[in-house]
């Protein structure tokens, strides 16, 4: 009885997958003639994309004409006459040049993406995508190929030729804003001295410091677009959130150093004046000293974290200081004040609204339904999700398990794939810091736990993939860097198979230090949802090299461990924060909350603040102005944030309803799952041995392998150790080659 259910449980698991089958290639021939709907998206988002140019070049030039006579004398008085309101003061006319562009420009990037999700999956088979080939290959071919060439800078790491020349314009802008700012003040500083009762050299020390802390805060302007994980502006730069994080490491560390200096001029200066008891004053109507000293202690503490040497040994004491942004934002705020402050609002704006998001998601449970555990000390834990979930290929996932810690947070790589996958989403965790370790104990329990509380933020990943643009594609992987191949053959699995596309050749290269480690090429495949010989319909070779053993284990290796979880039933499936147009609401999101913060402010100034100081800024103090506005800003963002994420929760509530319904019900067939799981773990591991290739007590010779590759196009994908990336980033940017495009690939686990 036992077999004959299992068997049957398995014959309509495969029914079920042909119906998948069948109803998808159905979904192609309707999205085949989308070809000239593709192109009019295309077309529009050639538009948006022209006119965010446009608006950031406007945006740009305010920053380059700021520190000139030419803004202050004669842009300044028009701009205030034409924008002079009670409702908003000198803090009016700020926004509307600073803060309101950039925010227009990332409801532009929502509207991008959104369109961009909206077009159709075959781009091989689109005239415009043929077009974007030509220009590619042809026109652009010769220096598009130099500036995508991959260099390696010791203090940098990898980077390109365009992230050089968007590097060398930043330092150019901040160099100009430093040394424009120096003539202005440096001009008239004979009668500022006069005015400040000190020497013209001191007062020399006390401007020189001014402008420096000034530099240092365009910096901070660009600093929070990187780490805002659902940013719609990256995307429109081709930009991930994971991919940029060094943007935000090089901003950090050029703004620390910049306000380090500033402090530390400003204190020399009132050493040499005789003004040290300054350091403890707090104007209410101009800058505050005692909050920039704090925030500069802050900020100190926290950067001092984030130097290798301490980030590398001591991961959670840089996790936990790095809360204190909060604490330096705060200060910050109240040393400026907010008529300074809305010049680099945008980019913190963005960020607490994405932040807060991602708070509202990370208060659910959610439903983790197995856990496969490999013998490499690596768990797959895969989660129950809504068909209307989609992600990318190489997106992450942050995990947070109460159990282990209630604080920390861990991105991990998802190795599962929306289309091929519609109910499950899966990550990839090897045994490596404390978090990880305590997590794999648990799991590798003879008799494990029957729940475990998890929570999550994300999927995060790109907008979308370019694989089949390329002839071949070598991935090169060292140990647990292949996490996030693993979701690219399963992309291409699902084009080669589903949508039959034909698909680049693909050579693996894995790097392993045992034998056990093969055990990560298991996962390649998925264990169902896979129309049946799919593999077969994919060109893909395996080349795995184990570096610390010279012959084959005798030992047989033990086969993959399946545990299947009991959730709760208020334990919910993963769900798009903000439903299928989550770009849309976002938009809405962005837009509103400027708005009610607007009238807010609108209504302080007008009612309470003009009535008492009539415009003179001489009566309300600046860092109550200050605390109402950050009191604004949360408002405006929590009240908005929060009726778009209810709303979209109860749309979404009648799936993870009958998801939670099904699997309460279907509890007592655990024993017959766990027997088709292994029936079907065998299926595509049969096709796998196949195609792998194996060699012991070596590692590969990767230039020899690079340059054997036959194409017009090979896209050549790294991700792994440094060492790895930097060898293979080394070996494209030859002039040996010209057919390799180098990509380096962020993994987590």
């Amino acid at each position: 009885m036992y077999i004959t259910s299992s068997l049957l449980l398995y014959i309509s698991n495969l029914y079920s997958t042909k119906a998948n089958f069948v109803t998808r290639k159905m979904e192609v021939m309707n999205r085949r003639s989308s070809s000239f709907s593709d192109g009019k998206i295309r077309m529009i988002q050639g538009a948006i994309l022209a006119l965010a140019l446009t608006i950031f070049l406007g945006n740009l030039m305010m920053w380059i004409i700021m520190p000139t006579f030419t803004y202050y004398q004669k842009w300044v008085p028009v701009l205030v006459a034409a924008t002079n309101s009670t409702f908003f003061d000198i803090q009016g006319p700020i926004m509307m040049n600073f803060t309101f562009p950039i925010l227009f420009i990332a409801v532009l990037g929502c509207l991008y993406v959104h369109l961009e999700k909206k077009k159709s999956d075959i781009v091989t088979s689109s005239y415009w995508y043929m077009i974007y080939i030509f220009f590619y290959f042809g026109f652009n071919k010769d220096w598009l190929k130099i500036l995508k060439k991959p260099k390696i800078i010791k203090s940098l790491g990898i980077v390109t030729w365009i992230e050089l020349f968007f590097l060398a314009m930043f330092i150019i802008l901040c160099v100009w804003y430093f040394s424009a700012f120096v003539y202005f003040h440096y001009s008239t500083i004979t009668t500022y001295a006069a005015t400040k009762g000190v020497e013209v050299w001191q007062a020399r020390i006390d401007r020189l410091a001014l402008v420096i802390g000034l530099t240092g805060n365009i910096c901070l302007t660009f600093l929070f677009y990187p780490v805002s994980r659902g940013s719609s502006i990256l995307p429109l730069l081709g930009l991930t959130s994971e991919g940029s994080i060094k943007y935000h490491i090089w901003l950090g560390h050029m703004a620390m150093t910049l306000f380090t200096i500033h402090g530390l001029l400003f204190i020399l200066f009132w050493a040499v004046s005789g003004r040290l008891h300054e350091m403890l004053t707090w104007n209410p109507h101009y800058i505050s000293n005692v909050p920039g000293e704090l925030g500069l202690l802050v900020g100190l503490i926290l950067w001092a974290t984030t130097f290798p040497a301490i980030r590398r040994r001591m991961f959670e004491v840089f996790f936990y200081t790095h809360y204190l942004y909060i604490l330096f934002m705060v200060f910050y705020l109240l040393h400026t004040g907010m008529f300074y402050a809305c010049i680099m609002l945008p980019g913190f704006f963005l960020f607490l609204i994405d932040r807060y998001l991602r708070f509202l998601q990370s208060k659910q449970q959610v439903r983790l339904i197995s856990a496969r555990v490999l013998t490499c000390e690596t768990v797959e834990l895969n989660f129950s999700k809504i068909s209307g979930l989609e992600y990318s290929p190489t997106s992450i996932m942050f995990l947070n398990v109460p159990s282990i810690s209630k604080l920390q947070w861990h991105p991990f790589t998802v190795t599962s794939n929306s289309n091929l996958e519609s109910d499950t989403i899966s990550v990839v965790i090897k045994c490596e810091g404390s978090w990880t370790k305590k997590l794999y104990s648990v799991m590798s329990l003879p008799k494990p736990v029957d729940r475990l509380d998890v929570s999550v933020e994300g999927p995060y990943g790109p907008a979308s993939t370019h694989f089949l643009r390329h002839d071949t594609l070598v991935l090169i992987s060292g140990g647990s860097g292949i996490t996030p191949f693993i979701s690219i053959v399963r992309e291409l699995i699902h084009m080669s198979s589903t949508l039959k596309c034909k698909t680049p050749k693909i050579l693996l290269v894995s790097v392993f230090r045992n034998t056990s480690q093969l055990s990560m090429l298991d996962l390649l495949y998925p264990i169902a949802g896979t129309p049946s010989g799919c593999s077969s319909n994919l060109d893909l070779q395996v080349e795995a090299y184990i570096t610390r053993e010279i012959e084959p284990a005798q030992e047989k290796s033990e086969p993959l461990r399946t545990i299947l979880f009991k959730p709760d039933h208020s334990d919910a499936p993963i769900t798009p924060i903000l439903g299928q147009n989550n770009w849309l609401w976002l938009a809405a999101i962005i837009s509103s909350s400027f708005a009610l913060y607007l009238l807010f402010v609108g209504l302080l100034y007008q009612y309470y603040v003009y009535p008492m100081d009539h415009g003179t800024n001489q009566v309300f103090p600046y860092h109550t102005r200050a605390l109402f506005n950050m009191l604004f800003i949360a408002a405006a963002i929590v009240i908005t944030a929060s009726a778009a994420f209810l709303w979209n929760k109860k749309k979404s509530a009648r799936e993870t309803k009958q998801i939670q319904d099904m699997a309460d019900s279907a509890k007592s067939l655990n024993s017959l799952i766990a027997y088709a799981d292994q029936e079907l773990e065998s299926l595509p591991q049969q096709s796998l041995d196949k195609s792998i290739k194996t060699h012991y007590g070596h590692r590969p010779d990767l230039k020899r392998i690079l340059l054997e590759v036959k194409g017009s196009s090979v896209g050549v994908l790294a991700s792994g150790p440094k060492t790895l990336r930097h060898d293979v980033a080394a070996i494209c940017s030859s002039e040996l080659v010209e057919n390799l495009h180098f990509e380096s690939i962020s993994f987590t686990w």
